[in-house]
């Protein structure tokens, strides 16, 4: 006979670890079935030759907000690390993200005034009040130089499309800085779980059952899922059977390779490799995230590629055809009184891991609060 559950949620990573968690500490039996053969969604590591290498590509803690800093500290100590990516162009390398340190080097500058000098002739050539695409929002923002050699082949290769198809909104992630300060982020706290992230989700699961190499189709199909609650982390229109069409996804590929004598391959954990000729987007070099000093290294070389149903989806494609289509399935969504949706495919939505966990306790907060 079946163990009877209050909980199915669909999805190891941190939105179904975090309300598993939440649950548990209220006193819900929870069941998590998970479609890979390991817990943790994309924040997984795999420990080679003792180093943590991030299996789904580069994941780096980061977030202002206290309460999830203060949350996730429970599960791990983190380290001072501070994302510092390089770029390479041609036979040029540049510090990221676009500061006086990235200035300096393409123009021979030393000061904010000339940086600033350069940028405003070069925006004011375009004269762009309200970009369309992603190419007029960077040469609005930046100028033709920065575009050209550290933007646009870049984010061809990672959404395969040029940049004129673009939505300009995926560049206001991208800061600028008239300072020299090569930390990417602008977060208050910031760093790696010592360690790796697996711990994580280990601790946030202790005393869940979980099922592995199991999906929400299967599961259904072979066992009685009435009474129980459902907490879907997959995709939202697969839920639905796609009903309405696939939403559009990018995925990445990673192509890793264990380098014996080989100590420190680039001296930093990410390279950006900006030239579209060139068929990846970066090389990271794991051991770099937890300052490692074991003998030898692993690298990754990132692929950015198309995505259809059965391949891993990673970015949702947020432009408007894409979000009109989301809005369908999220009115169904709505409809579906026993199914809590979350996580960035249950939402359709680009997280960061401190956004993940925030929608998490807020998921949980609202389904636990006390009536």
């Amino acid at each position: 006979m079946d163990k009877k559950y209050d909980y199915l949620i669909v999805g190891s990573g941190l939105f179904g670890a975090v309300f598993a968690y939440e649950a548990k500490k209220r006193g819900k039996q929870c069941l998590v079935i998970e479609k890979r053969n390991h817990i943790g969604g994309n924040i997984y590591c795999e420990t080679v030759n003792g180093i943590h290498v991030h299996k789904y590509g580069a994941h780096i803690f980061h977030t202002s907000n206290k309460k999830v800093w203060d949350y996730i500290n429970q599960f791990a100590q983190f380290n001072n690390y501070v994302n510092s990516p390089v770029a390479v162009y041609k036979d040029e390398l540049y510090n990221l993200p676009f500061n006086m340190n990235t200035f300096s080097k393409m123009w021979g500058i030393k000061t904010p005034q000339q940086a600033k000098e350069i940028i405003e002739k070069q925006k004011a050539e375009y004269n762009i009040t309200e970009p369309k695409n992603l190419e007029e929002q960077a040469l609005s923002l930046i100028g033709k130089d920065v575009y050209e050699k550290l933007i646009k082949g870049y984010t061809e290769k990672q959404w395969g499309r040029s940049c004129t198809e673009l939505p300009s909104f995926i560049i206001r992630r991208l800061p600028v800085r008239y300072t020299y300060d090569n930390n990417y982020f602008n977060d208050r706290y910031q760093g790696i779980p010592i360690g790796g992230y697996n711990q994580i989700i280990e601790k946030l699961l202790d005393g869940t059952d979980v099922l592995l190499e199991t999906s929400y189709a299967d599961y259904i199909k072979a066992h009685d899922i009435s009474g129980m609650k459902i907490v879907y982390t997959g995709n939202i229109d697969e839920y639905f059977d796609y009903k309405f069409g696939a939403l559009q996804y990018r995925t990445v590929r990673f192509e890793t390779e264990i380098l014996p004598d080989v100590d420190n391959y680039q001296g930093n954990a990410v390279v950006n490799y900006t030239e579209r000729e060139i068929p990846f987007t970066r090389i990271i070099e794991h051991k770099h995230f937890e300052f490692s000093t074991v003998p030898g290294t692993v690298i990754s070389k990132e692929y950015s590629s198309e995505w259809s149903v059965g391949i891993e989806p990673y970015y949702p494609i947020n432009n408007d055809e894409n979000n009109a289509l989301y809005q369908k399935y999220a009115t169904l969504a709505e409809k579906e009184e026993n199914v809590i949706f979350g996580g960035r495919l249950g939402k359709y939505q680009y997280y960061d891991m401190d956004k993940v966990i925030d929608a998490a306790l807020a998921a949980a907060e609202e389904e636990f609060k006390e009536n």
